[in-house]
């Protein structure tokens, strides 16, 4: 099978369906870190969406859609206030439109004329704006002891099915009383700019990218 794999610069899911002998290549505007340029294409994704592909996979960037982000939508000082009232956030006054920009490439992605899609996002206005997700699963539904809540958009695919199911891994408490997935605070971490920061927060785990690629190729 001839299988894009678009915002995809890690490779993690391109590798797994070239273990199983299928022509996958990742896509992005970035350069690849996955160890393998020969199978990167690193251009816009709708300059090639068009090729024939068989399927694509799709990690949209999440920034502007995630529920995460919605804190820097509105200005912090009009909480009080009906959201129609309430003014952009002083430090992010083009939030809306770069939101409507998100949302608009996800669309774009999903009503792409290759007939087998998955988009992948996290929780967010996606679920209000198209419509709620096909699928919510975990990295410790497919053998990685972690929690990520990763929301599937499926056109032509069937659900992906739990194929090992583990602890929901450890989490790192804070001083400020919240906590978070001890994955996610390393990468926090770790990060030393915000950019590393998006790429280590938005991760494919081994264990979905391996159910994606056998359980997707071996149905159809």
């Amino acid at each position: 099978m001839n299988i894009l794999i678009a915002c995809e610069e890690s490779q993690a899911v391109c590798k797994e369906f070239r273990r199983l002998g299928h022509t996958a290549f990742s896509c992005d505007i970035l350069p690849t870190t996955g160890g393998h340029p020969e199978w990167h294409i690193q251009r816009d994704v709708f300059e090639v969406i068009d090729e024939g592909w068989d399927m694509m996979i799709a990690f949209p960037p999440c920034t502007y859609l995630s529920v995460s982000g919605a804190q820097w939508y509105y200005d912090p000082e009009d909480k009080h206030l009906p959201v129609t009232e309430r003014r952009p956030h002083p430090k992010y006054p083009n939030r809306a439109f770069d939101r409507y920009y998100a949302s608009e490439f996800f669309m774009k992605l999903y009503n792409s004329p290759i007939d087998r899609v998955c988009i992948e996002n996290p929780v967010g206005v996606m679920s209000s704006l198209f419509r709620k997700p096909d699928q919510v699963i975990q990295p410790w539904m497919f053998g990685d002891e972690a929690t990520k809540t990763t929301c599937l958009w499926l056109k032509g695919l069937p659900l992906l099915v739990p194929t090992n199911i583990v602890g929901k891994g450890d989490r790192t408490v804070f001083k400020s009383g919240k906590s978070h997935p001890k994955w996610y605070a390393d990468a926090l971490a770790k990060a030393k700019t915000p950019e590393e920061r998006r790429n280590l927060r938005s991760k494919t785990f081994p264990g979905i990218a391996s159910a994606m690629a056998e359980q997707w190729t071996n149905i159809l």
